[in-house]
Formats: structure tokens, sequence, C-alpha cells
């Protein structure tokens, strides 16, 4: 059962009434979750949709390098494979994003003029979050400046551990404000939230200060994202446009490695938010290596064998 409508305007007011509306949120059933994930983790996917999955979970894919050692050439290249993730197989999709360090948007930018191929860049002092307010804009700002579409920003995980909701909420609230037009990716880093209650409360959180997305993690904690998780932020998506109208996006990032696991995702959005939601614009994957396993999979969906790394672009 969703919160009522009228008091979201009043959550939003004061610190007093956001603590009143988070801690009023149902709670979270854990054996219940976990059942039922894993349940839905182990429905099967007709030989004549697998491909159509396949090819969906690619337009989903944030492919992402968020390493100190990253160089232009290699989010060129990077780049080169999320435009084409399969050379020998042009009508593969296109991977929905690439997600780089802000010093590095203007190369991403530039490489995928034209495509389809989104920018994303993460900031706020990623992946700790623990900076000032003003560190966080001006991270953001240059960011969006060199010309990203999207922004992925950390919430401040001991504010909000702390009971301190208004502070995340305004940060959040600013945040959105310094994207302009792009879109704002709130990553809960739900790893650290310890309880499926927190999860609820700080998804709920995002929601209300105007995230676009909500997202599970930075993929730099463990762990990472998980199903049971997941179910509770595509909850709190469903609910949102429901009691406001507004649907709102969802992106499971880290620890999504192959393509089986990709398609138990795609059945727990289809089956917990719904079917509006299987499109790249309302969920993504955050992932470095899953599109190889996906491309992979591709492979042996058209062609009848199995296509091993040898045989494909791995990075």
């Amino acid at each position: 059962m969703s919160p009522d409508q009228d008091v979201i305007g009043d959550a939003i007011a004061d610190e007093t009434r956001l603590r009143r509306f988070l801690t009023g949120l149902p709670a979270v059933d854990p054996v219940g979750l976990e059942l039922r994930a894993a349940n839905l983790a182990t429905r099967s996917i007709k030989k004549a949709s697998k491909l159509a999955a396949l090819d969906l979970a690619i337009s989903m894919v944030d492919l992402t390098t968020l390493e100190g050692a990253d160089t232009t050439g290699k989010v060129r290249n990077l780049c080169r494979k999320a435009i084409l993730p399969d050379p020998e197989q042009p009508e593969t999709p296109h991977a929905a994003a690439i997600c780089v360090y802000p010093d590095l948007v203007e190369t991403a930018v530039a490489e995928v003029k034209g495509t389809g191929v989104l920018v994303a860049s993460v900031a706020t002092a990623f992946p700790s979050g623990r900076s000032s307010l003003e560190v966080k804009v001006a991270d953001t700002e240059l960011a969006v400046a060199a010309g990203a579409d999207e922004i992925d920003m950390v919430i401040d995980r001991g504010a909000f551990l702390a009971g301190k909701y208004g502070l995340v909420l305004e940060q959040i609230q600013a945040i959105k404000a310094a994207c302009g037009s792009a879109r704002l990716k709130v990553i809960l880093e739900t790893g650290e939230l310890a309880t499926y209650d927190n999860v609820r409360r700080a998804s709920w959180l995002a929601l209300l200060a105007g995230a676009d997305f909500i997202k599970t993690s930075t993929g730099k904690v463990s762990p990472a994202a998980t199903l049971p998780v997941t179910h509770v932020m595509l909850q709190a998506v469903r609910d949102w446009r429901d009691l406001t109208g507004e649907q709102r996006a969802v992106k499971p990032a880290g620890g999504i490695r192959n393509a089986k696991d990709s398609i138990r995702y795609l059945v727990a959005v289809n089956e917990v938010a719904g079917p509006e939601w299987l499109d790249p614009h309302w969920f993504r994957f955050g992932a470095s290596s899953l599109l190889n396993d996906l491309i992979m999979q591709r492979r042996t969906q058209l062609e009848g064998h199995y296509w091993g790394a040898n045989y494909v672009t791995v990075d």
C-alpha cells in the first residue's frame, strides 16, 4: 500500500514531516520479498522470445568505465563498442549510454555524436559522496557543460543512516537543479543501507527530491545490485506512478555479468513494475562486462552454437 498523495507536498516541506512520511512507509517483509524474487528468477523464456530479450537487454546497457587509469583512448574504444557492439552483426542494437568520469565526457560526446548512444557521467564526489554541496554542484555542472545527457549522483549514505533525511533531500534537489535538461540518476548504494526498509525509504526520498532514475549502486561496494533490492525499487517507482501519474526509472548496477542474470531482471521488471518499464528510457543495466556475454549469447541464438570469448570483442 502506497502513501496518500496529499502528504507528498507536506513531506518535502520540512524535516519533521519528511521523517514522518519515510518512517511511515509500509515495512518490507524480507522473507516474502526474497521468496518472490527467487521464484521469479526461475521463470523461463521461450526460445522464440530469447533473441528479443537479449536485444532488449543490450539496448539497456550503460557501458561503464570508472577507473583511475581511464584514458581518452579507452573511452573512444568503449564508445565504438557501445555504438556497434558486434561488428559482424551490424543489426545488433546499440547500448543505451556510455558512463564515464566528468573529465572524459567531452571525449565520449564527440565519439557518439549522432549515433543515439547517450553519455552519462558520475558526479558528486563519486563513489563516496563525501564532500561539500558546493563541490558536488560544481562537479555536476562540469559534466553538464561538457555535454552529458545524464548525471549519476551518489547520496551521502552517512547522512541518510544518521537520519538526516532533509539534508539528503536538499542535496538531491540542488543537483537536480544543476542538471538542467540532463536526466538525474540517484545512486543509493544499497549495499551500505543494511535493510530493505532503508532501501525503500531511500528510494522514496530520491523520488520525492526529483530523481529521474533510482540506481542501486556505484559498483564499488559489495553487495551491489541484487534481485530483492531491485524488487523494492521497482515497487517504489510503480507506486510512485500510481500515486502521482509520473513514471520514473530504475537502474541496477554492479554484479550483473551474464545474459541469464539480465533476463531475470527483465522478468522482475515486467512482473513487479509492469511492461511499460521494458524500455531503455525506464530501465538500465550499469555494467562493464555484461555486454560481452549478451553478444556471445546473441550469436549463439542466431547461429545455433556457442560463441566463446575468443570469437567476439571482449574488454
